[in-house]
């Protein structure tokens, strides 16, 4: 006979509801065609671009943000 945890949760063999592991799946998420507005490169970003915000391309978001910190 199940107890009261088994039926909430599920056991612990894989079955029920899995709980906690936080963040998010870098592999799963979707990636969009963007143009950087520095160096002008196509890049792909995990986010969909919008036209009143510039994007930029992983280094020159480095190079950016690298400039900021001084």
């Amino acid at each position: 006979m199940e107890g009261i945890m088994e039926r909430r949760f599920g056991n612990r063999d894989g079955g029920g509801r899995h709980f906690g592991g936080g963040g998010f799946n870098r592999e799963t998420r979707e990636m969009h065609d963007a143009v950087c507005a520095k160096c002008k490169k196509e890049c792909k970003v995990p986010f969909k671009p919008s036209k009143d915000r510039p994007v930029y391309c992983r280094e020159c978001f480095q190079k950016k943000r690298e400039e900021e910190e001084q």
